[in-house]
């Protein structure tokens, strides 16, 4: 639980509580795909399956309020890293000016003094450094998206 927002717990919960009318403390396998499906998330049974019996600990087919966040957070946290993947694919298109593919270090080196104009220039030669493995003065998408991702 402790990789989502309190308010994606509070979402979770109020989903969860939906569809346990009964009070039982639990839903069953079924009813998790039926939440996911409302959540926007594209699973196929089979998938779905191997999540289920990978987070359903005691092999009920039941899952407990904390195995369904658990469940639910991996699909939660790859949306995340897919909206991240694409607001840096449009930052590099925008500096990609001639849709080469890449950016030069130069480039970068404007970008960073952007984002921190306390980095001096031996900084900026230390981080051109270490992600310009190849020495090659670009940046293809892969490598600027493994600097600003971390």
């Amino acid at each position: 639980m402790d990789s989502l927002e309190p308010d994606q717990i509070d979402a979770l919960k109020k989903a969860f509580d939906s569809f346990d009318t009964e009070n039982q403390g639990f839903i069953t396998a079924d009813t998790v795909a039926t939440i996911l499906r409302m959540m926007g998330v594209k699973i196929s049974d089979k998938n779905l399956a191997e999540v289920i019996a990978e987070t359903d600990e005691d092999g009920s087919g039941q899952l407990e309020f904390e195995e369904f966040v658990d469940l639910s957070s991996k699909f939660l946290i790859e949306e995340d890293e897919e909206a991240l993947k694409a607001e840096l694919r449009e930052a590099f298109r925008i500096y990609d000016k001639e849709g080469q593919g890449f950016i030069t270090t130069d480039v970068l080196k404007e970008i960073l003094t952007e984002i921190d104009n306390k980095l001096t220039p031996e900084d900026l030669d230390g981080i051109i450094e270490e992600v310009d493995e190849d020495g090659s003065g670009t940046l293809d998408f892969d490598e600027f998206m493994e600097m600003m991702s971390g």
